[in-house]
């Protein structure tokens, strides 16, 4: 069988109009599902590969949606981004979408990145991702009018954009009710100082929690230092053990910084679990490595990246539907990083 280098040649083997095959290819509604069928398998048989340019010509779209990635560490993504746009990729993918990630270089306005990518880069939409506590990026596309969907929410409204978020502050909470049990009374939270809506919800979570036990003797250690900066990330890690009045259980803002403190107990002397209890969140795959294993929260990363490539899509099918958020329960995650605490060991001991 002849390849098929142009929509004429499949056009012409099914004995239908070019535009009826266009359409057809770009599986538009008006187009009956059984002659988008008859259409997709001529052109899989006849090895026709649609020209980009021209389908968006007939479907008035690129077929890419866009991810902008701010450049502020070391590397190009850190194990939770990772493992996020792989499976973001997959799945705007198995919607017949593109994915284009944009990297905004170190210095450069990711503002300005945003507004060129959606206005002059041609995507059809586009998903952010850590949301700030008020995002300046969901008010630009808000005003651009561009389908966008948000892994995380804004601090004070969670109307007018779709987004889907795991429930942080339910799992801090869930972990010092935990750790309580066990008997820890001194409590640390290792955080980061950007204003970033994650962070402010899981502090809270933890901070309620501590409230409703209402037990006197609970006391908060809180420390924070800029994300990427790793002299300031140790010096907040090394803070958090010193003292005879250490915490004895802390509460990593996620794992990247729980396995940091991982590293600086065994530098100090503590063993862990049975003089200091950790715990992180998001259950990269690094986690499980740690010594001694580390307790912690599974975002369920892999399946947010999946649901929000759907919901992208069905708002570019229908970007007039109500918008909506979800809002997805992270599952514990129990290794050998926690336990109770010293005092309760040693009383069990004598």
């Amino acid at each position: 069988m002849a390849k098929a280098r142009t929509l004429s040649d499949v056009a012409g083997r099914l004995g239908l109009s070019v535009a009826t095959v266009s359409r057809a290819l770009a599986d538009h509604e008006q187009i009956a599902p059984a002659t988008r069928e008859r259409v997709a398998r001529a052109a899989r048989e006849m090895g026709y590969v649609p020209n980009r340019a021209a389908r968006a010509l007939v479907s008035g779209r690129s077929g890419f949606v866009g991810f902008v990635l701010p450049l502020r560490g070391p590397g190009l993504a850190d194990q939770f981004l990772g493992q996020f746009l792989s499976a973001l990729a997959e799945g705007v993918a198995g919607r017949g979408l593109d994915l284009l990630i944009s990297a905004v270089p170190r210095g450069k306005s990711e503002l300005r990145q945003l507004d060129s990518l959606a206005t002059s880069a041609g995507v059809d939409g586009l998903v952010l991702g850590r949301i700030e506590t008020a995002d300046a990026r969901v008010a630009l596309l808000q005003k651009l009018g561009l389908p966008f969907v948000t892994h995380g929410r804004l601090l004070d409204s969670e109307e007018g954009y779709t987004w889907l978020d795991t429930d942080g502050a339910a799992a801090f909470a869930e972990a010092f009710a935990m750790l309580h049990a066990l008997g820890h009374r001194r409590f640390g939270f290792l955080t980061i100082d950007e204003p970033m809506t994650f962070a402010r919800l899981r502090e809270g979570g933890l901070r309620a929690a501590i409230a409703r036990c209402a037990d006197p003797e609970v006391s908060l250690r809180t420390l924070a230092a800029p994300r990427h900066d790793a002299p300031a990330r140790a010096a907040a890690v090394a803070a958090m053990l010193a003292g005879p009045d250490r915490p004895t259980a802390v509460l990593a803002l996620f794992d990247g910084l729980a396995m940091d403190l991982l590293a600086e107990a065994g530098r100090a002397g503590l063993s862990v679990p049975d003089d200091l209890s950790v715990i992180g969140f998001d259950n990269v795959p690094a986690a499980a490595y740690a010594p001694p294993g580390l307790t912690t929260f599974d975002a369920r990363i892999e399946d947010c990246a999946t649901t929000i490539a759907g919901m992208l899509a069905d708002r570019l099918a229908d970007p007039t539907a109500p918008h909506g958020g979800r809002l997805v329960r992270p599952v514990p995650v129990l290794r050998g990083s926690h336990g109770a605490a010293p005092t309760q060991l040693r009383a069990a001991r004598h």
